[in-house]
């Protein structure tokens, strides 16, 4: 079997889409150690460094792929920006004593590259673009989209 290589998360019926290429896939049957049978509750998700518009909109896509967690749920996932790269880890958790968590990574974890926001769905090839990679027209070497 291949890796993966890109993603697409389309909201329906009427979107946004938007496109991202994978890297660093890892995944759950390649984790090291014993990982435990996957939970089925919903996992709370985290948000780091998301904090320009850009930033802000895709954490919205990616927030309503997830149903709201119940409170008890040992569940999270984490998003978290890194040099415009999104960071995804897969981890649950258990409570050791009143002020520490013991973190188990569960996987898949992987490295995400958005390279484009579009406003309507797959089957729409006329939906305008909100937003496009430019990698080569960026004039500052330390400019973030996101």
């Amino acid at each position: 079997m291949g890796e993966p290589d890109g993603m697409i998360l389309s909201h329906f019926p009427f979107g946004p889409t938007v496109c991202f290429g994978i890297s660093n896939v890892i995944l759950r049957h390649d984790i090291k150690g014993k990982v435990d049978p996957m939970s089925e509750m919903y996992p709370h998700l985290i948000f780091h460094n998301f904090s320009t518009p850009l930033g802000k909109r895709l954490a919205e896509v990616l927030k309503h792929l997830f149903p709201m967690p119940k409170v008890d749920s040992k569940r999270v996932m984490t998003f978290a920006n890194q040099n415009d790269y999104i960071v995804f880890r897969h981890h649950n958790y258990e409570k050791e004593e009143k002020d520490k968590v013991k973190l188990l990574e569960v996987g898949p974890r992987f490295d995400l590259k958005p390279f484009q926001i579009s406003l309507g769905t797959l089957d729409q090839p006329e939906a305008p673009i909100e937003w496009v990679l430019r990698p080569y027209m960026n004039t500052a070497k330390r400019r973030k989209a996101f």
